[in-house]
């Protein structure tokens, strides 16, 4: 396998399961140290036996994206091991409920917004300076086609991920005189856990596997990509330029 991640240092959310996982895996098999964060430590294990068998390493965090304290040490942590970092994936995300906007309770729109923008900015808040420190910083958001569709019924994510969207093209724009690139991916509908709790009457054997759209995804932050503040669409191929 290609090792064109050899040395960067890369962070990854929601890498227990999922796309998350897999990006985690093939980040750390191409050659990356990656630094893998979500809450299951069971799914963390298995990606740390399955790094370490490709000849990669790892550094798991078991951490709640809600602990926004411990985001910001996180910080300060990776600093005093690295001094920089090359890579920040923000895969982690909410689906939430699916339901008309007047009856979503607040627990669950505080929840949602928790997640899928509070917990993105506090990574953007605590790793910025740490990727202006790398050669070629790249970020990469997960969002979804509800963030342009504002389809009904799907409200908290047409919400929470216009809002990351936003968030990833005002630092993008903000960046612009530095070595960083920040974009945001729509990886489409995959063979997730989540997208069977929103589709349950869906076969997802019609579906790709995360580690299918894994693949096109690490396309997205390699050194050689200069494109900056704009969503790729997996499903068409096709970039977009947000306003």
């Amino acid at each position: 396998m290609e090792r064109d991640f050899e040395g960067r240092i890369a962070l990854v959310t929601g890498a227990s399961r999922g796309i998350g996982y897999q990006i985690a895996k093939q980040l750390g098999e191409r050659g990356a140290h990656v630094i893998a964060l979500a809450r299951t430590v069971g799914g963390l294990e298995d990606l740390d036996d399955e790094i370490k068998a490709a000849g990669g390493q790892t550094t798991l965090v078991p951490l709640d994206l809600m602990d926004f304290d411990a985001l910001d040490r996180l910080g300060a942590a990776i600093y005093e091991r690295w001094k920089k970092l090359d890579i920040l994936v923000g895969n982690a995300g909410m689906l939430g409920v699916l339901s008309p906007i007047g009856h979503i309770s607040p627990k669950d729109f505080e929840k949602v917004v928790a997640v899928n923008v509070t917990a993105n900015w506090r990574l953007i808040r605590s790793l910025d300076p740490l990727l202006r420190q790398s050669d070629a910083g790249r970020a990469l958001f997960l969002t979804s086609v509800q963030a342009q569709t504002r389809t009904a019924f799907w409200g908290l994510q047409s919400i929470s991920k216009s809002a990351v969207e936003a968030m990833a093209k005002t630092w993008a724009n903000e960046s612009l005189q530095t070595a960083m690139k920040i974009n945001l991916a729509d990886p489409g509908p995959t063979r997730t856990g989540l997208r069977a709790k929103a589709m349950p009457g869906e076969s997802p054997d019609n579906l790709p596997a995360p580690s299918e759209v894994a693949v096109d995804l690490l396309d997205l932050i390699k050194t050689d990509v200069f494109r900056t503040g704009a969503l790729y669409d997996r499903v068409s191929g096709e970039w977009m330029d947000l306003r």
